[in-house]
């Protein structure tokens, strides 16, 4: 028989490692990467997901400096950190790295030497800020400034997080060191450049064939390429970081964009190695048939659909992007995400004190897929007790409760199925089929929708039916209520588990079955009549108001406090 089965290769966006995650990175890429993955594992497809703290970037050295420590205990610390974070959040990589391996390294100047050999690698001279006060070549992040395209009061040397727009501090106006606040001058330095703009017609070519895009990123990338793409330089004056395969440039480091997307295609060759089998990530790499993701917040656009596809051609002999799904930016209590003012959820804070899968919930009912959206306290109390609690877990507790008690901690057997029971359970493969359909799609939202949809369903059922009280006059009657409900849920379980792992897990086991809820796979698991379960127990817990109201104070009282740079 031919083996139906997908590889799908995930490289989700690599954090800095200058400070805690918060909860607009969950939302921008980490949770729709992981529900991605989850559900085409469950399917049966090979899933190769990878990422890694990205440990050579400015705002580590940045952070180091604010602390008076090395750069490298900075980035020990927020690695091991990220580690925790994800076990606890649910979120599962096929490997997890970071950019100081000497795998990475090796990989970054194969790849740097291979362009170079080809032409599409090149050494020139370049203005770049130097400021006096500091003594010192400053890289882009270490200058901000007003934007030269939106106006943009507060851009980057390197990116305007306004506008998604990619620059040089030398374009910025009234450009001023971030360090000391002095103007710096412009001084020439010898550099090596990607020859980008040799890929304008090939990339403009290849990103109009991409109609599956967001709307966002296609429209995006497509206008970033019609104006005109330009070399830019990969390499800069600063000593932290992947150094220049060539004698003579000691001073100098290869620049973080070129070297930490490299770090999708290290990732995978050193997963490669791990699992004793060297030439594996080829499969991911070269095959033809394999479908390659990446997920990302929309300021990261233009790395992925231009820079790195760019730096793909010029190697020549690796696969380009399929789908890149950048999700926009998540707000908090109808402001930006600030961590300059503490203005932020972070996800280990969080974790401290409640369980991952109601956040996984609320971000996922919430996820910014098109637009810009909000995470409020208020909300998530809000969804977490009418739509966890009252709906999806009443529905659980109310079926397993009644079935334990009425037929002796055993499932029942059916009786004749009525008209309304056939309705029932003609919808269940529909759910099943289309929730699949809109996660392999990248729409996060609409399948969370039909899921919680089918859990209604089921509670308008179970009402209409009433068996506590048919259970007095009419036992098979019932028993079919009973084990169309338990259909219900035990789908339920099955395509929640993307989004809801824990909570699928727990429901699992009190459907008296063993191991693993993505190991039983993407399908309808049958009730078989008398088979017992445990006493079951709630599946979702209340959450009291006043948590709103005690988040929201401290989050007030925080915002003025020292927190990391963001981790862009």
């Amino acid at each position: 028989m031919k083996n139906l089965s997908e590889r799908i290769f995930i490289g989700v966006a690599w954090p800095y490692a200058n400070g805690s995650l918060h909860l607009g990175h969950i939302a921008g890429c980490y949770l729709p990467a992981d529900i991605f993955a989850k559900y085409h594992r469950m399917i049966g497809n090979q899933v190769l997901m990878v990422s890694g703290s990205d440990q050579h970037g400015t705002p580590i050295t940045i952070r180091a400096e604010q602390e008076s420590i090395s750069p490298q205990q900075v980035v020990d610390k927020y690695h091991l950190e990220f580690l925790d974070s994800w076990s606890r959040m649910g979120i599962d990589f096929d490997l997890f790295t970071n950019t100081t391996t000497e795998n990475h390294k090796k990989v970054v100047h194969e790849l740097f030497l291979k362009l170079l050999k080809k032409g599409y690698i090149y050494e020139d001279s370049m203005k770049l800020p130097y400021c006096s006060n500091c003594k010192r070549f400053r890289p882009d992040r270490y200058i901000e400034g007003i934007c030269n395209y939106c106006k943009y009061d507060g851009a980057r040397g390197d990116q305007c997080d306004n506008c998604g727009r990619t620059s040089h501090p030398e374009e910025m106006l009234e450009p001023k060191c971030r360090v000391c606040l002095s103007s710096p001058e412009f001084l020439e330095s010898n550099h090596f450049f990607l020859r980008l703009s040799a890929f304008q017609k090939p990339l403009l070519e290849w990103v109009k064939k991409q109609r599956h895009w967001k709307p966002n990123v296609l429209n995006f990338t497509l206008r970033y390429i019609q104006d005109g793409l330009k070399d830019r330089a990969i390499t800069r004056d600063i000593n932290w970081g992947v150094t220049i395969p060539l004698k003579g440039y000691s001073s100098k480091r290869i620049y973080v964009w070129f070297e930490a997307v490299t770090g999708y295609l290290s990732a995978a060759i050193e997963w490669a190695k791990a699992q004793n089998k060297p030439q594996a990530w080829e499969g991911f790499y070269k095959d033809k048939q394999t479908k390659a993701y990446h997920f990302l917040g929309k300021d990261n656009i233009p790395f992925h659909t231009i820079i790195w596809p760019a730096m793909l051609m010029g190697e020549g002999s690796m696969i380009l992007p399929y789908d890149v799904p950048a999700n926009e930016f998540l707000n908090l209590e109808d402001s930006k995400i600030s961590t300059s003012r503490n203005w932020a959820v972070w996800l280990p804070d969080y974790l401290s004190k409640y369980d991952p899968d109601p956040l996984r919930y609320v971000l996922s009912a919430t996820m910014p897929e098109t637009s810009d959206s909000h995470f409020s306290w208020n909300d998530y109390i809000r969804r977490n007790n009418q739509e966890l609690v009252a709906t999806y877990g009443n529905l659980v507790h109310r079926t397993l409760t009644l079935t334990h008690r009425i037929f002796n901690g055993s499932f029942p057997t059916p009786g004749s199925f009525d008209e309304s029971d056939q309705e029932i359970l003609q919808l269940i493969p529909k759910v099943v089929n289309n929730t699949g359909k809109e996660i392999s799609q990248c729409k996060f939202r609409q399948a969370l929708n039909l899921i919680m949809s089918l859990a209604q369903e089921g509670n308008r059922y179970i009402d209409a039916k009433a068996p506590w009280k048919t259970a007095k006059t009419d036992v098979s009657r019932t028993a079919t209520t009973l084990w169309v409900c338990l259909s219900i849920i035990s789908c339920l379980r099955t395509i929640s588990y993307p989004f809801l792992p824990f909570s699928a897990q727990k429901l699992h086991e009190m459907l008296g079955d063993t191991g693993s809820v993505k190991d039983a796979g993407w399908s309808i698991k049958e009730i078989i009549p008398n088979k017992p379960f445990p006493q079951p127990k709630p599946l979702f817990s209340k959450l009291d108001d006043s948590i709103a109201t005690e988040e929201l104070d401290l989050l007030d009282a925080k915002s003025n406090e020292v927190k990391p740079i963001a981790n862009n």
